[in-house]
């Protein structure tokens, strides 16, 4: 398996996926000549010199080496809400003069600057070992390679509760307040840029709870299926729910301070090593490993931990290190799987400065 930036001839399976996640995954939308704009801002985007994170999105495929099947993809918006703003539904709970609770949804306005991780789709046909996890974690070692294009703050939007035919519990009360459009056009609408009239459509509220139907109630902040193993990988990471949710499927939307996420504290900064010739005496735990690129950014996943051959160098197999592009001693990072699992060490070196004068 092999993590790389999204290309134009990418463009088809790109599509294939955007039709396979259905309803809901707003953004990946199954219109091509959309689909062929976000490949070239995503490209431009990593050839891009960035010292404070702006627009640029950054949409990586997972690739079967030896089919070149895409199986998958995973993406960052660096900062999200500046042109566009970012409505949700705050969820609160107060108390009232006879002492009952009461729960509210109020539609607001936040995390603009922020930094969106998005876009993560596995296809079926690929649900294998680990495939998963990389797809998630690599976003939180590229974030740790180049820290400068990215906020102190990370968010994600999860998708919420929608059936096999496309229909939301929590649009189908809320369409009643705001427009009778069913939910698929509402999310192809929702995706484009030019759609704000739509969120202006949704009443400031407050909404009392209560009064939703008990399907819409039982679905606020709560994730789709498909969507169960990603939220709990972020969880592990760190991210945690503030009571905010989408404004048409109320899935909740989470977040995390950058450098506390466990991938990017976890993530280990190296020389590569020539002349790996195996994984001898080694925990027998995968780990990624990548180059330090930007445009030409390369990640994949090894079965378990070399041994060093000196504290910061990464000896690695000569086949693992033509797939990465790395020569002697380039600058590479890894990062183990497992949550608990420790790095070897990464010596001594200022690797954040190293690999961002390397460009």
């Amino acid at each position: 398996m092999l993590i790389r930036p999204i290309t134009l001839r990418d463009l088809d399976p790109l599509y294939q996926i955007a039709v396979e996640s259905g309803p809901g995954f707003t953004s990946l939308m199954p219109d091509r000549d959309a689909l062929a704009q976000k490949i070239v801002h995503s490209m431009k985007s990593f050839e891009r010199r960035v010292d404070n994170p702006t627009n640029e999105q950054y949409l990586f495929v997972l690739e079967d080496e030896h089919s070149h099947e895409i199986m998958g993809t995973t993406g960052i918006q660096a900062s999200v809400g500046l042109d566009r703003p970012l409505h949700h539904f705050k969820r609160d709970r107060t108390i009232g003069p006879a002492g009952l609770a009461r729960e509210t949804l109020t539609r607001c306005e936040h995390y603009a600057g922020c930094t969106e991780i998005c876009s993560l789709y596995l296809r079926p046909d690929y649900r294998q070992a680990n495939a998963g996890k990389l797809l998630s974690k690599v976003r939180f070692l590229f974030m740790a390679l180049h820290p400068e294009r990215f906020a102190n703050t990370v968010i994600a939007e999860m998708r919420g509760v929608s059936d096999t035919h496309g229909h939301s519990p929590f649009w189908n009360w809320l369409r009643h307040q705001v427009v009778d459009l069913d939910f698929s056009t509402v999310t192809q609408l929702s995706a484009q840029s030019d759609a704000r009239f739509l969120e202006q459509l949704v009443p400031p509220g407050p909404f009392d709870i209560a009064d939703m139907t008990i399907e819409a109630q039982a679905v606020i902040g709560q994730v789709h299926p498909d969507t169960r193993p990603a939220l709990h990988l972020l969880k592990q990471e760190g991210f945690r729910h503030r009571g905010l949710v989408d404004l048409f499927d109320a899935g909740p939307t989470i977040e995390c301070p950058r450098d506390a996420i466990a991938s990017v504290r976890n993530s280990g900064f190296f020389h590569a090593a020539p002349g790996g010739t195996g994984m001898a005496n080694t925990s027998g735990s995968p780990l990624i490993v990548a180059n330090g690129q930007c445009s030409g950014f390369r990640a994949t996943i090894i079965d378990s931990l070399p041994e060093q051959a000196e504290p910061g160098r990464l000896p690695l197999p000569a086949g693992i290190q033509r797939t990465l592009a790395l020569n002697g001693g380039d600058l590479m990072c890894a990062l183990p799987l497992a949550m608990c699992q420790p790095l070897l060490n990464a010596g001594e070196m200022s690797a954040h400065q190293e690999f961002h004068h390397a460009g």
